[in-house]
């Protein structure tokens, strides 16, 4: 399998896909599912960045997590 897919491939990656759109919705006040398809159909932010991101972002803290990916939509214009 091709790693750099994008693909989620263990439970710990979904919980961290999950983990990033709850946190992301909370502090845009927009739905999961707003934030989902933000990730999703309006830009490649899971499969190219959240995903393969997965292995150094997971370590590090909730804001520091949020800050990131937030300053990551609003650079591909989806904040």
């Amino acid at each position: 399998m091709d790693k750099s897919c994008g693909c989620i491939r263990t439970e710990k990656e979904l919980e961290f896909a999950v983990f990033c759109i709850e946190n992301a919705a909370r502090e845009l006040r927009l739905s999961p599912q707003e934030v989902y398809l933000a990730l999703t159909e309006k830009s490649d932010i899971l499969r190219g960045y959240i995903v393969p991101g997965y292995p150094a972002l997971h370590t590090q803290g909730r804001e520091y997590i949020l800050s990131e990916l937030l300053e990551v939509m609003r650079e591909r214009g989806v904040a």
